[in-house]
C-alpha cells in the first residue's frame, strides 16, 4: 500500500540548505561587517565618522594608493613574464615542455608569504646570497619594500596568466594565422594583430585574478614590506592592534577593499563580454619544431623565470636540514628543526590537516549539490548561488575573518577562537574550486543518463547518489584537490580566526619567522610544500594533466 501525501522535492531542500548556508556564512557576516563600519564607539548611533577618517588621513588612504599601485605594476609584470612563455609554451617544442609545465603550477600552488619568506633568507640583511656578495664588497640592494612585494608577487604570480593564455592559444583555430599569412602578414605582426586580440579575454581573466590576488594578500607585504603599508595589513593591524583594536574602523577599510576588488571585477567583465570571440578550433595550432641553438634559446628564458618560481620552494626544503638557533642560520645539516616543530607545534601540524579533511568533505558533498543545481537546475536559485559562489574571490581572507568575527562573536552563537569558525571559513573561501570544476565536467556529460534512471522510477535523489554523483566523481575530485591545497596554505584568514587551540601551519609559519626562528619556520614551511607537490600529483593524474582555475 502506497501511502498518499505530496512528494518531498529533494532538490527544492538542497536549494533551501545551500543558500540558506551561504547567507548564514557568507552574506550576514558581510552584511554585519557593513552595518558596524557605520558606527563608532566615540559617537552614538549611525554615524560616517569611519569613512570619512579614511579619505581625510593620508596615512590611511595612502595604504588604498599602495596597494592598488601594488596590484597594478604586479599584474603589468606578470603579463610581461607570464605572456611570452604561454607563447613559445605552446607554440615551440620547448625542452622538458611537461615538467615545466608542472614546476610553474607547483610555484603558483604555494602560499605567497613562503616566497616572501625564501626571498628574506636569499636576500634579506643576513641572507645566503647577500652575505656571498658582501664577501667580495658588493652591496645588493634593499630586498624589503615594495620592490620586494612586487618581485615576490610576479615571480608567485604569473602563473596565472601563463595558464589562461597558454590554454587560449592551444584552442585558436590555426587557419585564422594561416590566413593571415597568405595575405603576407609577417609572424610578429601576426602576433599582435590575430592571436593577441583573440586570447585578450583570456588573458585579462588571468590578470584579473593577479590584480585580486595581490591585492587581498596579507602575508606578503606584513614580511616583507616593512613598513610600506598596504589595506589588508592595515586590516589587521587596526583590528589586533595590542594598544586596542579599533573594529568599526577595520571593518569600514574592509568594505573599502571589497569595494575596489568588486569594481575591478565588474570592469573585466564587462570588457570580456565586449571582446569574447568564440572558435571551433577543430585545427589547433601545430607546434613548431626547433633544434640546436634555437631550441636552446627558447628554451633557457622559460626555464629561468620556472627556476625563480620555484626557487622559494627549493630554499625552504633546503634551509629546514641547516642548523639554527636564535641569532639565525649556522654552518651544518641537522634534523633539529623538524624534532622541534613535532615536540613544541605538533598541534598546528594536526589541527592544519584535520580542518582541512572535514573541510574538504564539506566542500566535495556541497561542491556537488551546487554544481548540479547551477548546471541542471537552472533557474533563479541556480543563478543566486553561481552568483554568491563568486563572492568569496571578491572578498580577501583577511575581510572574511574579520566578517565571521564580527558576526559571531556574540550571543546566541559564539564561534570565535573555536575549529569550527575555522572550517567554516576554510569551506566557503575555497569552496569556489570544486563548484566550478564540477560544473564544468557536468556541462560535458550527456543528461539522458540521469533521465533514464528517473523514466524507470528512480528517485531524484537516488539518481544524484548511484548515478550522476558517480559520473561527476573525477570532475569533483580534481577541483576538491585544488581546494585541498589552498585550505592546508591558508593564511589570510586563519591570521584572523584562530586561537590558543586552533592555529595552523601558515599560521605558525608566520609567527616563527616575526620572532626570526627561521630554521622552524623552514621545517614548517617545508611539510605543506611535500603536501602541496604531492596533493598537486594526484590532481594532475586526476585531471589528466589539465588544470582549471575558477
Amino acid at each position: 500500500m502506497v501511502k498518499s501525501g505530496r512528494k518531498l522535492d529533494f532538490w527544492f531542500w538542497v536549494k533551501v540548505g545551500v543558500v540558506g548556508f551561504m547567507l548564514i556564512f557568507l552574506i550576514y557576516p558581510f552584511c554585519t561587517l557593513i552595518t558596524r563600519s557605520f558606527f563608532s564607539s566615540k559617537v552614538d548611533g549611525f554615524t560616517l565618522e569611519n569613512y570619512i577618517r579614511f579619505f581625510t588621513k593620508k596615512y590611511y588612504y595612502s595604504a588604498l594608493g599602495r596597494s592598488l599601485f601594488i596590484s597594478i605594476v604586479t599584474t603589468c609584470t606578470t603579463l610581461v613574464v607570464g605572456v611570452p612563455i604561454a607563447y613559445v609554451m605552446s607554440r615551440y617544442n620547448v625542452l622538458g615542455k611537461k615538467f615545466i609545465h608542472i614546476f610553474i603550477i607547483m610555484s603558483l600552488m604555494s602560499p605567497p608569504f613562503i616566497g616572501a619568506y625564501s626571498w628574506i633568507m636569499l636576500f634579506g640583511r643576513s641572507g645566503f646570497v647577500t652575505k656571498l656578495f658582501a664577501t667580495v664588497g658588493i652591496h645588493l640592494p634593499s630586498i624589503y619594500g615594495k620592490l620586494g612585494i612586487i618581485l615576490v608577487f610576479t615571480f608567485k604570480l604569473f602563473p596565472y596568466v601563463y595558464l589562461y593564455t597558454s590554454g587560449a592559444m592551444g584552442s585558436i583555430d590555426s587557419s585564422l594565422e594561416e590566413a593571415a599569412e597568405n595575405l603576407g602578414s609577417n609572424k610578429l605582426r601576426r602576433l599582435w594583430t590575430i592571436t593577441l586580440p583573440v586570447v585578450l579575454p583570456s588573458i585579462a581573466a588571468g590578470a584579473i585574478m593577479v590584480f585580486m590576488t595581490s591585492l587581498a594578500d596579507f602575508g606578503t607585504p606584513m614580511l616583507i614590506g616593512e613598513g610600506y603599508m598596504v589595506l589588508p595589513v592595515l586590516v589587521y593591524n587596526e583590528y589586533m592592534s595590542e594598544i586596542g583594536g579599533n573594529a568599526h574602523l577595520a571593518s569600514a577599510l574592509s568594505v573599502v577593499v571589497v569595494f575596489c576588488s568588486t569594481t575591478v571585477l565588474i570592469l573585466q567583465k564587462y570588457f570580456v563580454t565586449r571582446k569574447n570571440y568564440v572558435m571551433t578550433a577543430m585545427r589547433p595550432p601545430k607546434e613548431e619544431e626547433l633544434h640546436g641553438f634555437r631550441r636552446f634559446l627558447v628554451t633557457f628564458p622559460v626555464m629561468l623565470v620556472t627556476f625563480i618560481g620555484i626557487l622559494p620552494q627549493i630554499v625552504v626544503v633546503v634551509s629546514s636540514f641547516i642548523k639554527s638557533d636564535f641569532t639565525g642560520f649556522k654552518k651544518g645539516f641537522s634534523i633539529d628543526s623538524y624534532v622541534t616543530i613535532f615536540n613544541r607545534l605538533w598541534t598546528n601540524i594536526r589541527n592544519t590537516f584535520v580542518f582541512s579533511t572535514v573541510a574538504i568533505v564539506f566542500i566535495i558533498i556541497l561542491g556537488m549539490l551546487i554544481s548540479y543545481i547551477v548546471v541542471r537546475q537552472k533557474g533563479i536559485a541556480g543563478q543566486l548561488m553561481d552568483l554568491l559562489i563568486m563572492f568569496p574571490f571578491v572578498i580577501p581572507g583577511a575581510v572574511l575573518g574579520i566578517s565571521l568575527i564580527v558576526a559571531f562573536n556574540k550571543e546566541p552563537v559564539i564561534l570565535t577562537g573555536t575549529a569550527v569558525i575555522m572550517i567554516i571559513a576554510f569551506v566557503v573561501r575555497k569552496l569556489p574550486y570544486t563548484v566550478r570544476s564540477g560544473s564544468a565536467f557536468l556541462q560535458q556529460m550527456d543528461p539522458s543518463v540521469e533521465e533514464a534512471s528517473i523514466s524507470l522510477g528512480v528517485s531524484p535523489m537516488k539518481t544524484f547518489v548511484k548515478v550522476t554523483a558517480r559520473l561527476m566523481a573525477p570532475g569533483v575530485l580534481s577541483g576538491a584537490i585544488l581546494s585541498w591545497i589552498t585550505c592546508i596554505n591558508e593564511l589570510s584568514s586563519s591570521v584572523m580566526l584562530y586561537g590558543g587551540k586552533t592555529s595552523t601551519i601558515s599560521v605558525a609559519i608566520y609567527t616563527e619567522v616575526v620572532r626570526n626562528s627561521f630554521g622552524t619556520a623552514a621545517a614548517l614551511a617545508s611539510i605543506l610544500t611535500v603536501s602541496t607537490v604531492i596533493s598537486l600529483l594526484i590532481f594532475l593524474k586526476v585531471s589528466k594533466g589539465k588544470v582549471s582555475i575558477v
